[in-house]
């Protein structure tokens, strides 16, 4: 500063030398004047040369100091900053952000004044002492979002969940176990709100933010990313292996029971529920507040972390697309087609950048999969019921275990009406619900030709009868009280409940017309009359009669003894076919003991001959298709 006021001196004599020359001339140029009015003119110009020069000597002295001021506040700047910078950010970040601010600005000071002798030497101290700063910044930075970057337990992530798809006893799949139609039932009726958990306490995202933009300013992008990946990225697939996501692939899935598999894949669709609703969606709001005003690097950065849990779940989902097809699968791929498409909108939205390109691709891939695996089990399964060959016998005539197999399986396919219309649209022309019509009709057919072929295996043709009575009258009750009736229609359901009928009355020819032979004289020696009322008596012997009373007996017990062991498991069903049974069996033997049994009554041991009376065999016959075992006793 002396050295400046110094030279203003030098400023002075300098302007009076030059003034010399001006005085000759004007000497020169006004001699004849009178030499005292020259020389007042002289003397006042020369007055008024000194106090406006001593007035600019002054204005430049106050403009230097307040320059000087300025580059002194400068340095006391600088001496607060390094002074925070030297404590470190853990103890006030907030302050030392400022301070790295500050260093920032000084530096741009210094850089703009190059008249400064020092600005270099400044400038240099300055960004050696900034370099300082955002590497312990970085430091700062890393374990501040590493100790943040927690898993998140599954209790937590299931109160985020809306009531109706929270599990009840903290297994996954109990938010699943509703039926479909209850389900959609609470969807309507709630209004679903998913709540999306904290990962990191919301105070710290704008900290983090701003430690992100001072990095970025000082080229440090490539260790910003590294380190929020890793803390991250971490953090995201701790959260998914607790929740229970496994990265399992195509062999995995085939050594799996098929218990085990099914429980896998329910839980697999809530994970992805909840992965995408909650856990992706969570992290591309801490993304978007963290990298806030730098688009790539937060793209970039999100892609990253996702990345692998992304792919943890979507390997699960192809390993099942791409295993070996059977009918229980159809259900569970429809489940598997039906979220993914349900959350593709948000997986395009989530993952929609650059950046993500191969998980959004790799999501679109598996869900036309799953599509086209159920399409094509679908259409296996008609071919696989025609052809089943189970060998399970059936020895009560009862419901084959595959028809009740079917019929839920045609059931349940109505609680996917909506996603199986979908699937013939994207694979077939014409009209869906035409189409889903025509392959139930088939359906139906192929279990009735199977039907058929496994009811030969009975060698009692009576059995026969009362096997496909029994299942055709099951296949007819099912459908009427499905939505199955409304595809194949009131004329299939007619038809086949005349189908049930005929095999009753067929079961009735063949199991009663050999004993109720017995109660007729058609044929017989002597005489063309029957035992009905008013037939006669005449050419019938005590003998014959006896004969006829003995065979009835040993008929009847041998049918009672083997058709209560038979079933007709439905009650209506059971008591209308006993009673038709009744209605032909009771008049008959009644009217035979009527007419017959006095010829026996007077003898030896009428007992012997006459077992049962007619009410005995009434309630014998209510003993009948209850399917008693070989070793009850007799009721």
């Amino acid at each position: 500063m002396v050295a400046i006021l110094g030279s203003f001196d030098h400023r002075l004599s300098a302007l009076e030398t030059a003034m010399r020359p001006t005085q000759a001339r004007f000497f020169y140029f006004f001699r004849f004047d009178s030499a005292l009015l020259l020389v007042s003119r002289i003397n006042a110009w020369k007055y008024w040369l000194r106090t406006h020069s001593i007035r600019r000597a002054h204005e430049n002295i106050d403009k230097t100091l307040k320059a000087a001021e300025v580059i002194l506040n400068q340095f006391d700047r600088s001496r607060q900053a390094e002074a925070k910078i030297l404590r470190g950010p853990h103890e006030d970040l907030e302050s030392y952000l400022e301070a790295v601010d500050q260093l920032r600005s000084i530096v741009r000071f210094f850089s703009g004044n190059k008249g400064f002798k020092s600005s270099i030497g400044v400038v240099n101290q300055a960004n050696n002492l900034l370099a300082k700063a955002i590497f312990k910044l970085e430091e700062e930075f890393r374990q501040l979002l590493t100790s943040y970057s927690k898993p998140v337990e599954p209790d937590r992530l299931f109160d985020c969940l809306p009531n109706s798809m929270r599990p009840s006893t903290g297994s996954p799949r109990d938010g699943e176990s509703n039926s479909k139609k209850s389900s959609d039932q609470n969807k309507s009726s709630e209004t679903i709100v998913y709540q999306l958990p904290t990962l990191i306490p919301p105070r710290l995202l704008p900290l983090l933010h701003d430690m992100t933009q001072q990095m970025i300013q000082a080229g440090h992008q490539q260790q910003v990313s590294i380190i929020y990946r890793e803390a991250r990225s971490a953090a995201l697939e701790q959260t998914l292996k607790k929740l229970g996501v496994e990265r399992l692939g195509k062999e995995d899935v085939q050594k799996m029971q098929w218990e085990v598999l099914e429980a896998k894949i329910g839980n697999w669709i809530h994970f992805m529920r909840i992965a995408v609703k909650l856990l992706f969606a969570g992290e591309k709001k801490v993304c978007d507040e963290i990298f806030e005003g730098n688009d790539n690097l937060r793209d970039q950065c999100f892609a990253e972390v996702t990345a692998n849990g992304v792919a943890m779940l979507l390997s699960f989902g192809e390993a099942i697309a791409k295993s070996k097809r059977s009918p229980e699968k159809l259900f569970v791929l429809l489940d598997m087609y039906e979220i993914m498409r349900e959350l593709q909108p948000e997986m395009d939205v989530i993952f929609g950048s650059k950046f993500c390109g191969e998980m959004r691709e790799a999501s679109i891939v598996l869900t036309k999969r799953l599509a086209q695996t159920a399409q094509e089990t679908f259409g296996d399964f008609e071919e696989a019921v025609e052809k089943d060959a189970t060998k399970t016998a059936v020895l009560d005539g009862t419901v084959h275990p595959l028809t009740s197999y079917v019929i839920n399986y045609v059931k349940f396919l109505f609680d996917y009406h909506s996603t199986l219309l979908q699937l013939f649209k994207e694979f077939h022309e014409g009209d869906a619900e035409e189409q889903l019509a025509s392959i139930t009709t088939r359906i139906m057919q192929a279990l009735q030709t199977n039907l058929d072929g496994k009811s030969k295996q009975y060698k009692d043709p009576a059995l026969t009868q009362l096997f496909l009575m029994n299942n055709m009258h099951y296949i007819v009750r099912s459908v009427r009280r499905s939505e199955a009736k409304d595809l194949l229609g009131d004329d299939w359901v007619q038809i086949h409940r005349r189908v049930v009928q005929q095999h009753a009355n067929q079961y009735k020819r063949i199991a009663w017309s050999k004993i109720l032979q017995c109660l007729s004289i058609q044929g017989t020696q002597g005489g063309s009359g029957s035992f009905g009322d008013g037939g006669s008596t005449a050419g019938v012997s005590r003998a014959m009669v006896k004969d006829r009373f003995k065979t009835f007996n040993m008929l009847f017990e041998e049918i009672h003894q083997r058709q209560s062991q038979w079933t007709v498991p439905d009650s209506e069903l059971r008591e209308s076919l006993r009673l038709a049974v009744a209605e032909v069996l009771l008049p008959a033997y009644r009217s035979f003991i009527r007419r017959f049994g006095p010829m026996i009554e007077g003898g030896k041991n009428p007992q012997k001959y006459i077992r049962y009376t007619p009410e005995d065999l009434e309630r014998m016959l209510a003993e009948f298709f209850e399917g008693k075992t070989w070793n009850e006793p007799r009721r």
